[in-house]
């Protein structure tokens, strides 16, 4: 009996490593066939690189409203030597052209799961999942969600390539702004440069949300996380060039994706003032800035300037991207510059 009981655990072993390399293999297929039909030559496909200068300058970032507990106060003095800053959040065709290049294999991708908000999922995929976060049900636990397959098996990015990457995680993060030449900014950078120039203001553009009822940005409207009424043209993301760019010239600051950025995070903050300040030493999780498609004044309130959250480096979710800065913009993208003149 003992034996028969064996053979049994041995078989079920051996069922799921070929489940596992069946998952891999057909990952694998996926990927490929989103590469192979992308034409990284062709001059009229639109790319998503540029950078805009972000002048040396004092600014004050932070908040004191006390609107969240999550360390936004106090509203503190920084100063900032100039540096460039990406205009769009990274695009599906960007990291499509880093993976390409690089074949590089994201966290997503090697733990075979990541989160997605459950009203995105199809129903297929959400007959087979049986968990979800304690105290956040609206994340599922999603088996082959990566950025090329957003919402799972199913799913894919080739009508998204001017959407933002997601389902990256903040190694992945970095890995690609090496690769590009550039690197994550501090959270004092990101935050300078999503002000776009104004200053004590909740957002890019000022301090009304929707200004002559327009737009500005992608969130929530609807109650979260049941029904998104899309009045802002889209129930998920957005393209990285939609909606208007703030006075640096770019978009999506806020809401859309979050954005990873560079500094451990803290509550704790110094009020006076800083130069070139990048966080703490070290940490437990990593800062994310400017809120997503799933916040609104009612759940979330992050897609402010100040706002800020954390998750872990090696964290992925369906709202969680980023955008690269450097300190001198890369020779390619003078010679793009030149090109387009």
């Amino acid at each position: 009996m003992f034996c028969n009981f064996y053979i049994l655990l041995i078989c079920i072993f051996e069922f799921h490593i070929i489940q596992s390399f069946a998952s891999e293999s057909q990952q694998n297929d996926s990927k490929k066939q989103l590469l192979s039909g992308i034409d990284f030559t062709d001059k009229n496909l639109k790319r998503y690189n540029q950078m805009g200068f972000i002048p040396a300058s004092e600014f004050y970032m932070g908040s004191d409203a006390f609107i969240t507990n999550d360390g936004e106060n106090p509203k503190r003095k920084v100063y900032l030597d100039g540096y460039w800053a990406d205009k769009f959040e990274v695009s599906n065709l960007e990291f499509a052209a880093f993976v390409q290049d690089s074949r590089y294999k994201t966290e997503a991708e090697t733990f075979n799961t990541s989160f997605v908000l459950s009203m995105l999922l199809s129903k297929q995929v959400s007959t087979e999942i049986t968990q979800a976060v304690a105290g956040a049900l609206w994340w599922l636990p999603v088996n082959e969600s990566n950025w090329f397959q957003p919402e799972g098996p199913g799913s894919n990015v080739i009508n998204r390539l001017d959407h933002p990457v997601v389902h990256v995680s903040w190694n992945d993060a970095t890995k690609f702004c090496k690769w590009a030449g550039k690197r994550l900014p501090t959270e004092a950078e990101w935050e300078k440069a999503a002000r776009g120039k104004l200053e004590n203001r909740l957002y890019p553009w000022g301090n009304k949300f929707q200004p002559h009822e327009q737009h500005y940005a992608n969130t929530w409207q609807g109650k979260f996380p049941d029904e998104n009424t899309a009045e802002d043209g889209y129930v998920s993301t957005s393209p990285v060039d939609s909606y208007h760019p703030n006075k640096y010239g770019l978009h999506n600051t806020v809401g859309n994706v979050w954005e990873w950025v560079n500094d451990w995070f803290s509550k704790q903050h110094s009020p006076e003032p800083l130069e070139n300040p990048t966080g703490p030493a070290s940490g437990e999780v990593k800062v994310k800035k400017g809120g997503s498609f799933m916040c609104n004044k009612n759940f979330c309130y992050r897609h402010r300037c100040s706002a800020r959250s954390e998750n872990s480096a090696d964290s992925s979710a369906s709202n969680l991207g980023f955008r690269c800065v450097a300190d001198e913009i890369p020779d390619y993208l003078k010679k793009l510059e030149k090109e387009e003149l």
